[in-house]
């Protein structure tokens, strides 16, 4: 298994697919990194070299936020939005639906059992 950026990659799925087993990089990222590289995205990823497996550590440290990086500033972001105090800061803290979703019948299997959204009184 090639390890890229500290991840083992899967060596026996095509090069485009086996990218994006890293945090951080999708379909479109994958094919951005083939094409710099001048990599073949239908190559199995055993067969890179480990001068290719340099190349792509390097790029993916100098121009993506990939993994650790990306896990913190993320964490980092919902903790700003916790601190101010706004509407999404406040549907973190409570383990709801940040983006608008309905919370009266759905929004359970994620988040765990019902939670009160409101005072509702019978």
């Amino acid at each position: 298994m090639p390890r890229v950026n500290g991840i083992d990659i899967p060596a026996n799925k095509r090069l485009e697919i086996s990218l994006m087993y890293i945090y951080g990089i999708g379909r479109h990222v994958s094919n951005e990194i083939c094409a710099k590289l001048a990599l073949d995205p239908n190559m199995k990823a055993h067969n890179l070299t480990e001068d290719q497996i340099a190349k792509i550590n390097a790029l993916l440290t100098t121009e993506y936020m990939v993994e650790g990086d990306l896990r913190r500033q993320i964490q980092s972001n919902i903790k700003r939005l916790i601190s101010i105090h706004c509407y999404r800061g406040t549907r973190h803290r409570l383990g709801l639906p940040v983006r608008g979703q309905r919370t009266r019948t759905n929004a359970r299997t994620r988040k765990g059992k019902r939670k009160t959204v409101a005072n509702k009184k019978k």
